[in-house]
């Protein structure tokens, strides 16, 4: 298992650096900027009577390569807010309880370009957890604890998707990110969050700085 975590945790060290090496090459295509919106995130955990989503953010930038008429290449390098809220009851008692998790994330997209209006983002992307907290509200404890880090997986990766419409330089989208790793990685927090992932639904909007 460290064997795996080392491997992931190299490739996404490598991935960002080679990125943020070529910044400035990025800034030279004909898109790349800034973005940032809203993370409409969930963990889908067993054993809750009410799932409410996390409202966050994320925020970072972004450019395409290899870019032509109808297609290019577009990493990302993003901050981004992920977890859920969750409602329990027993009896008379109800406890709301978010879970607050802090990643930096790597998106690598397939753009295809239907004109020059609208694109499709298909692909890929592999985050780093920086932080985590629960937050607790209701009839047994209210208040927040820091989380270690030891109990979560520090690395995620999934599948993303969606669209981006094109406004002269500034674009606007939506897009969906589907974990593929299991968040818990104990005891403890497989008590607690069970086989949950991360899902996480965006709005976005992305100022071209580019061309």
């Amino acid at each position: 298992m460290n064997y795996y975590k080392n491997y992931f945790r190299t490739i996404l060290v490598v991935a960002t650096f080679m990125l943020v090496a070529n910044l400035q090459s990025i800034a030279q295509t004909k898109r790349a900027g800034i973005k940032g919106g809203l993370n409409i995130s969930n963990l889908y955990i067993d054993n809750v009577t009410d799932e409410n989503a996390r409202l966050g953010f994320h925020v970072g930038v972004y450019g395409q390569l290899f870019s032509s008429k109808t297609f290019a290449i577009q990493p990302e390098l993003l901050f981004s807010t992920k977890g859920s809220k969750n409602q329990y009851t027993s009896g008379s008692l109800n406890q709301e309880v978010q879970y607050n998790l802090n990643y930096i994330d790597l998106p690598v997209l397939a753009v295809f370009k239907l004109g020059e209006s609208v694109e499709i983002h298909a692909g890929g992307y592999a985050s780093y957890l920086v932080n985590a907290n629960i937050s607790y509200k209701g009839d047994l404890v209210t208040g927040a604890d820091e989380v270690d880090k030891d109990n979560l997986s520090s690395y995620d990766y999934g599948l993303a998707g969606g669209l981006g419409f094109n406004l002269n330089n500034v674009q606007i989208g939506f897009r969906y990110n589907y974990g593929l790793v299991k968040i818990a990685d104990s005891d403890i927090a497989r008590a607690a969050i069970g086989d949950a992932k991360n899902s996480v639904a965006q709005i976005f909007l992305a100022i071209n700085f580019g061309d």
